[in-house]
């Protein structure tokens, strides 16, 4: 991720690189090399040079390194998750305050064209369900894919639902490590609305999509091919009316009729740009301006209570430890 958001600061007309910080000072010369700027071994020796900065590093060192710059006023641009626990996250919330500088948190799917064209679409979700699965990386191992990968859509779905999480119901297995590989989740929102969420590390193939149902539309999107299509309740108000007559009348056969000719689906309008070009662009606007992030640390503590709430949940699932296998013929035939 450091050298992808290098190499998106060299492009942009209103920065100026400064450099590179890598504790293996030969990755941070590699980048500058291709990219501009110095390379550094210590955060300390850039504290004076830089008026904002990113920090991709492990998320367990994420508030040890986000904190001489927050304490010294220079916007912050942490890759996600925010912080490795709680404590720590609202520790670099309360620095940002204090020095009022910009804190933002890099939940890039958020600037994901399709899920910015969503978004500007009025209307209150019911049910949702989103599927976010890869091959793995042998990256993040630190940590499970529900704040490795799940987070994302965690984010993206507290910012549809706007209502605060009833109950959750979970179940993960560890496959490759002590954190979970494999979950998935259902979500009960105090509005009524639900939520599933899929996340695997483990897929043959990468696969991430959401989909929102509404009382006046259907959505579905593409995060990774950044496409998607709306079918609205208004717009085929004309097409229920009449198949309903035609249906009354006996003039049609609906068993054979084709629902998908007979439905008016729009295609989003979705913009074609990086979305980790997008976020770099919203992170130097807000420092410039002193403006709100467009993800925010709270936004970024709220997806991370309800991560570690889901893996909670995922710890206490119990595992009775049978083996369907090993259940006698007879049984069977008894049933």
């Amino acid at each position: 991720m450091g050298r992808l958001h290098t190499r998106i600061y060299s492009q942009m007309d209103n920065v100026d690189l400064i450099g590179v910080v890598d504790a293996q000072i030969e990755k941070a010369q590699a980048l500058v090399s291709e990219y501009g700027g110095q390379a550094y071994q210590d955060p300390a020796d850039i504290l004076d040079q830089v008026d904002a900065v990113t920090i991709s590093v492990p998320t367990e060192y994420h508030a040890k390194v986000s904190q001489p710059f927050l304490a010294k006023g220079i916007g912050v641009l942490v890759e996600k998750p925010i912080a490795s626990s709680l404590e720590d996250a609202r520790s670099m919330l309360s620095l940002a305050q204090e020095n009022e500088c910009t804190l933002q948190v890099g939940y890039s799917e958020r600037f994901n064209p399709a899920v910015q064209a969503m978004q500007r679409l009025d209307f209150i979700p019911r049910f949702m369900e989103s599927q976010r699965i890869s091959p793995y990386t042998f990256r993040s191992t630190d940590i499970g894919v529900v704040l490795d990968m799940m987070i994302h859509d965690i984010d993206i779905i507290l910012s549809l639902a706007q209502s605060p999480v009833k109950d959750v119901s979970a179940v993960g297995v560890n496959v490759l490590g002590e954190h979970e590989d494999i979950a998935n989740v259902r979500l009960t929102f105090e509005s009524g609305c639900v939520a599933n969420l899929t996340a695997s590390r483990l897929a043959m193939k990468t696969d991430r999509k959401i989909r929102v149902f509404s009382e006046d539309a259907y959505l579905s999107l593409d995060y990774f091919r950044k496409s998607g299509v709306v079918i609205s309740k208004a717009a085929n108000i004309d097409m229920v009316q009449w198949i309903r007559q035609q249906t009354e009348d006996g003039q049609i056969d609906v068993a054979n009729s084709n629902w998908s000719e007979l439905v008016n689906i729009e295609n989003l309008d979705i913009d074609e740009r990086e979305p980790l070009h997008l976020e770099q662009e919203a992170f130097v606007k807000a420092v410039a301006e002193g403006s709100r992030p467009q993800v925010s640390a709270e936004d970024a503590i709220a997806a991370m209570e309800l991560a570690q709430r889901i893996v909670k949940v995922i710890g206490e699932h119990h595992w009775d430890g049978s083996n369907p296998a090993a259940i006698s013929a007879e049984h069977w035939q008894k049933s």
